[in-house]
């Protein structure tokens, strides 16, 4: 009973402490301050700083995604040519440093390199969505480390996502739609219409419709821009009506009137880059880097890469919440998936274990069977050796024998031959006697 009372007035005494924020009042300030000032501090250590800003370029070979992004920034960036006959979809990403005024930019450019080029074109779009987790992955575990460097470490995560769609005038391609559908939880995708020069004003304008129109339907969220800062309400709603832009880049200067001008030089006439009656290269311009660039960054921050952090610590067994909705511990949390992890990899160790004397076994089963036939090998061949031996034992035998009754046979000639010789010897010495004889009579 003593132990409730005291919880009791524990939980009576937490239900007064009051939460940041709750209760604030206003004061009035008797003179100056000074913490004014603090918008201005945070631009000079930003401006310190610097600023990064990664773009994902996604679109077919020859829709000039190169030529915009040198159009856009107005510079010459460096690369090498792809040659487009690689077997898969290859990301190749470029980082340069740019300075306009005081104010310093990290810019990454990442173009995928035979998107499009490939007869089955249905995994196409999974390089891209690894590479954009894979720079995910890397912030999230650069913030999980105990000893965070986070104010110098280098953001690769894509802020903005162009997406070239080919001027047919018709549909989008269903590489299009998967691959955008694939993106759009992932990245802010803000679609385009990649030289547009090569359909009509009244053609564009129905696949505009068109293109909006598929996307709606088939469920693929867009970048939308703001509209929630009175500042920029006004201009991003606008703008939002103008999705998805048709652009034309180029690097060429020619001179129109009295100004030099980006333009495009052909046989009918000159198509100016930054004439938002030829396209609406200046709406994007003024969209993706005047505007909303800022924006582009929080929403990758704010709601890309948290999607991917709570998908990712769920996946790890984090909880804000235990099933009681009370806070739920960190340390409880480690703990349990560590002895979660531990009794996985025991049970593992005991399965590779058992499957290890399974086949030990089975090969000392697998020996003694060749063993066995050994045996019953070795003892075939003795008996075979042994009747042979035999044989040639008993052939030895036969062959002595014969040798025997020859030498016999010979000894008994020889005899007889010599008993031969001895008589007929005789008998000549007598005949020589008798004719001795004769001649003396």
């Amino acid at each position: 009973m003593e132990a409730e009372a005291k919880s009791g007035s524990l939980e009576d005494s937490w239900a007064f402490i009051q939460r940041p924020g709750e209760g604030c009042r206003t004061v009035p300030l008797a003179g100056h301050v000074g913490f004014d000032s603090l918008p201005d501090q945070l631009v000079n250590k930003s401006v310190s700083q610097g600023f990064c800003f990664n773009i994902l370029c996604v679109g077919e070979t020859g829709l000039g995604k190169s030529t915009l992004m040198d159009t856009l920034f107005n510079t010459k960036f460096e690369g090498e040519p792809a040659t487009h006959t690689q077997p898969g979809v290859q990301l190749r990403s470029n980082t340069y440093d740019l300075q306009e005024s005081n104010v310093g930019l990290k810019l990454t450019i990442v173009s995928t390199v035979g998107f499009g080029d490939q007869i089955n074109k249905e995994d196409s779009y999974k390089p891209i969505v690894e590479f954009i987790d894979a720079q995910f992955e890397a912030y999230l575990q650069e913030e999980l480390k105990i000893r965070r460097v986070l104010h110098t470490y280098h953001d690769s995560r894509i802020h903005a996502c162009l997406y070239f769609i080919a001027p047919t005038g018709h549909s989008l391609k269903s590489l299009d739609l998967v691959t955008m559908k694939k993106l759009d939880s992932k990245v802010n995708i803000i679609p385009i219409i990649a030289k547009s020069d090569a359909i009509s004003k009244s053609e564009l304008t129905k696949f505009k419709i068109k293109i909006t129109s598929e996307l709606v339907s088939n469920g693929v969220q867009i970048y939308q821009f703001p509209t929630d800062d009175e500042s920029v309400a006004e201009i991003n709603g606008t703008m939002n009506a103008h999705l998805p832009f048709a652009v034309i880049g180029s690097t060429e200067e020619l001179k129109i009137g009295n100004k030099m001008m980006k333009a495009r030089q052909y046989p009918w006439g000159t198509v100016q880059v930054e004439n938002e009656a030829h396209c609406d290269f200046v709406k994007l311009r003024e969209m993706l880097i005047r505007v909303n660039m800022d924006d582009l960054r929080e929403q990758t921050h704010s709601r890309h890469y948290e999607l991917y952090r709570r998908c990712k610590l769920e996946e790890m067994g984090f909880k804000d919440t235990d099933p009681d909705s009370k806070p739920f511990s960190l340390q409880e949390t480690y703990e349990a998936k560590r002895n979660e992890f531990l009794g996985e990899l025991q049970k593992k160790e005991e399965e590779m274990r058992q499957m290890f004397v399974q086949r030990v076994k089975e090969k000392e089963a697998e020996l003694k069977e060749a063993e066995k036939e050994l045996h019953e090998k070795f003892d075939r061949l003795k008996k075979l050796h042994q009747d042979e031996k035999k044989k040639l034992e008993d052939k030895k035998k036969s062959l002595d024998d014969e040798v025997n009754a020859f030498k016999q046979r010979k000894t008994a000639a020889e005899l007889l031959q010599s008993q031969g010789s001895q008589a007929g010897g005789s008998q000549t010495l007598k005949r020589d006697k008798e004719k001795k004889n004769l001649g003396f009579l």
